[in-house]
């Protein structure tokens, strides 16, 4: 029998629109990993699985709150692993995003646009080869208090179209798409 988790993880996966090659691509490498006999959605499961994260947008869509991640050493939307508490992959991100910055927001809060990104991980994360990444839309009020986290060094609001060099390479084509499922939700 499947977890609840690995269970939400097919739902999101297998009712994933693909809108373009990049979709279809992350679309077809998830449902490799997440069938309806479960999959590796704890750091646990494997060096290969499922984290959630908040791609986290103000009400005008023209800023992004990122996170300074002091493993990557790169800027990128707050997220992480899935853990036991988590009942869903909404929540864990939701979860991710109050321990990462300290906004508490609501699942109502997170738009219905969401992504899928597998992305390969340097030594500098350990047992973690790759993250198979589930990234939830979220809009927040940019006047909320920010706390930055043991696991970053700054947490910022940036403008989507003039980000910080350091940025993971798969960081501008998910804002991009998350774009524009939020402004074309179809």
């Amino acid at each position: 029998m499947i977890s609840t988790l690995e269970a939400d993880a097919h739902r999101l996966v297998s009712t994933f629109v693909p809108r373009s090659d990049r979709d279809r691509a992350a679309h077809a490498d998830f449902a490799s990993f997440f069938g309806e006999d479960g999959g590796p959605v704890h750091r646990e499961s494997g060096p290969d699985h499922l984290t959630a994260s908040c791609v986290v947008f103000d009400g005008s869509l023209q800023h992004t709150l990122l996170v300074f991640h002091r493993k990557g050493q790169f800027w990128v939307q707050p997220g992480g692993h899935i853990e036991d508490g988590d009942a869903s992959v909404l929540t864990a991100a939701l979860r991710e995003l109050r321990e990462e910055t300290g906004i508490l927001a609501e699942p109502e809060a997170a738009a219905l646009a969401y992504d899928l990104d597998h992305h390969g991980l340097s030594s500098r994360f350990g047992a973690c080869a790759s993250h198979l990444d589930i990234g939830i839309a979220v809009l927040v009020d940019p006047e909320a208090a920010l706390t930055v986290s043991e696991e970053s060094e700054d947490v910022r609001w940036w403008p989507v179209d003039a980000l910080p060099a350091a940025v993971p390479p798969q960081l501008v084509p998910r804002l991009d798409g998350l774009l524009a499922r939020l402004r074309d939700p179809r």
